[in-house]
């Protein structure tokens, strides 16, 4: 935006502010001269022109944007009005300290409910087994009500003002967010704003003929613009239906269903859907959650003869939702998950946007990494797209509810000498353990017998070698699997940002097949990992002779030395070539404490050369912080196999 479109703006957001205030103070003239009105209208005053900007560049062109502006107004002032006086102390409490989520204490869990703890008083018994990990942020899998039957593991939303009432109430959630934020853990749930089931009240209006509610949704007439969109857009299931269009033979019209027929796309072209969809947001903020995790954030926009992904107009809709909750929630977070390529994932980091987003090319290279034991394809990634604005953070995962999609750069591939398609089809291969001499055992997902495309289901144990090794009762093996687990959440745990565990990986849980028995889930292979909590594993957690009690305490092990070290906080990294291809490399520093940390992805010692440690600035002795060993910088330094270690340069 030039100088002359930014000084517009700023002088028009203030004049339509003086208008509309009026307004404003006479629909809410009981709540005019209190100390919540002035604090409302404080920050009303100081992130409007942000608010102002974006919709008018969504929605500015139309005849009735001031109309649609000031009911977007009317729906803020009265979430403000609804919010709980303890949220409110807690907005002033992240005020004094808005980069909280960087800490190096902060470690993050996800989870479903029922699979867990069975509903929403289970999860409460729960919390100290949380508390024991150290958990301060805990993401619930979907938990609104949703349809009896397909229901895509319930991202298909029927209210986001109720749960799955076998789960709970919204009363309940409320309690259980109060509870948690007393042990110090946020919680954090979806917000599925790309769509809404079929049976959502909205879209039960648009069947019924309301034309209000059917402007909430794209519909078509007839084949004519839905076959002009489908010439540049790609079907994301074709196993289940051709395209991103469905018939309804109700309404005679084709509804724009981008992932299931039963999924409509909200249309954000329409600002009384953006209004609608705002005060959904607000709601559940007031509920007490304190992240939101944006789904399909990439899919909310769609123009004609385009991908109609990752367009200019999905990120204004985020910057709008993030000026609402600066005004009305400032201690909301937002959490990206932008499952596309890497260049796009970064784009959506931003502070007035999502100031947390998944790390997904970290994700599907670590288990690249494991497959190949090189890391020169991992280390040229991060060099080129891990660093962020300093206001944000990633959050790394190794494995999460979802397939793993091999989402890398194909350039990134090239300059590494590899043949991108041909690597994707060797890592479907390793880990279906089709490939010989692996050692996974993974199911395949959406796979394209034609192309040999495919993404990966399972757990991380059974995927890093586990479950074969315990069906062989091979010792030596059992051993190098819990170390190939432990080295993958060190390296998210260590990297820079918030480390989050699928709960189950740290009892080093296996695939559960028991998915192909449920008629409702079966051929859906993401349900061989998503096992209910295994009670055994739990009690047997600190039973150090198991393969549960070994990776349960080398993860805690491994988040103590994060949360007791400043290096960790934040994420200021510095990728670096350790001269050695099987071995991953990458200073830690704040606050003038630095840490080297090596990761050796090979089932044999490597060494680092003392040469390098002393270029790296470090003296003749230093410590490994994760063995507690002094180690001589003057020699060699070797590593096990799948070791991490992590040497701690002098201030």
């Amino acid at each position: 935006m030039s100088d002359a479109d930014e000084h517009w703006f700023q002088a028009e957001s203030r004049t339509t502010l003086r208008r509309l205030m009026p307004r404003l103070e006479t629909r809410f003239f009981d709540r005019v001269n209190t100390p919540d009105w002035e604090a409302f209208t404080g920050r009303l005053n100081a992130y409007f022109p942000q608010l102002f900007g974006v919709l008018y560049r969504l929605y500015g062109t139309r005849y009735d944007f001031f109309y649609h502006l000031e009911k977007i107004l009317v729906t803020a002032s009265l979430a403000w009005m609804e919010r709980p006086d303890d949220l409110r102390g807690l907005d002033a409490m992240r005020a004094s300290n808005p980069q909280w989520f960087q800490s190096q204490r902060m470690v993050g869990a996800v989870c479903y409910v029922d699979l867990f703890a069975g509903d929403l008083t289970g999860l409460r018994e729960r919390i100290p087994y949380l508390s024991e990990m150290g958990v301060t942020f805990l993401h619930l899998m979907p938990i609104f009500r949703s349809p009896d039957g397909d229901d895509d593991g319930g991202y298909a939303i029927s209210s986001y003002r109720e749960l799955d009432p076998a789960l709970g109430t919204m009363e309940e959630l409320s309690d259980l967010a109060d509870e948690l934020r007393h042990f110090g853990i946020s919680l954090c749930l979806d917000f599925v704003f790309n769509h809404t089931a079929d049976t959502h009240e909205w879209a039960q209006k648009a069947l019924a003929g309301d034309e209000e509610y059917q402007a909430y949704y794209r519909m078509f007439p007839d084949r004519r613009m839905p076959d002009e969109y489908e010439r540049t857009i790609r079907a994301v299931f074709p196993e289940e239906h051709p395209g991103c269009f469905t018939y309804r033979s109700k309404l005679r019209k084709w509804v724009w269903t981008t992932f299931h027929n039963y999924q409509w796309d909200l249309n954000y072209e329409n600002p009384a859907t953006f209004d609608a969809m705002a005060a959904e947001m607000l709601f559940l903020a007031n509920a007490g959650v304190e992240i939101l995790r944006l789904d399909a954030v990439a899919f909310t926009w769609k123009k004609l003869g385009t991908g109609c992904e990752n367009l200019p107009e999905a990120h204004l809709i985020v910057q709008a939702f993030n000026a609402l909750t600066s005004i009305v929630a400032p201690s909301l977070l937002f959490l990206s998950e932008a499952i596309v390529h890497p260049d796009e994932v970064i784009k959506y980091i931003r502070p007035d946007e999502c100031q947390l987003s998944y790390n997904p090319q970290l994700m599907a290279l670590l288990w690249s990494t494991l497959a190949t034991r090189d890391v020169t394809l991992l280390r040229t990634a991060m060099q080129r797209r891990f660093r962020i604005p300093n206001e944000c953070t990633w959050v790394n995962y190794v494995r999460c509810h979802d397939d793993i999609g091999w989402v890398f750069s194909n350039d990134d591939a090239v300059d590494c000498g590899i043949d991108p398609d041909g690597h994707r089809r060797f890592l479907g291969d390793f880990y279906t353990g089709r490939f010989t001499g692996s050692f996974s055992r993974g199911l395949p997902f959406q796979e394209d017998p034609t192309t040999g495309d495919m993404r990966i289901s399972g757990m991380a144990a059974s995927l890093a070698g586990l479950e074969l090794a315990l069906a062989a009762e091979d010792e030596l093996e059992i051993e190098a699997s819990v170390r190939r687990i432990l080295l993958l959440y060190g390296v998210a745990i260590t990297i820079g940002g918030i480390p989050l565990i699928y709960l189950g990986d740290e009892l080093a849980a296996l695939n559960d097949y028991s998915f192909n028995e449920d008629r409702e889930k079966l051929g859906d292979t993401r349900w061989v990992h998503r096992p209910a909590l295994d009670e055994a594993r739990l009690a047997e957690r600190h039973d150090r002779t198991t393969a549960s009690g070994q990776v349960f305490h080398g993860l805690m092990r491994l988040l103590q030395v994060r949360q007791q070290n400043r290096a960790f906080n934040s994420a200021d990294t510095e990728f670096i070539d350790t001269q050695n291809p099987h071995v991953f490399g990458y200073f830690r520093r704040h606050e003038g404490q630095s840490v080297l940390v090596l990761a050796n992805f090979s089932e044999k010692p490597q060494m680092v050369a003392a040469r390098l440690l002393r270029t790296l600035g470090f003296r003749k002795t230093v410590t490994d912080i994760l063995k507690g060993a002094i180690i001589v910088a003057t020699d060699e330094l070797e590593l096990e196999p799948y070791q991490m270690a992590a040497l701690l340069a002098a201030d």
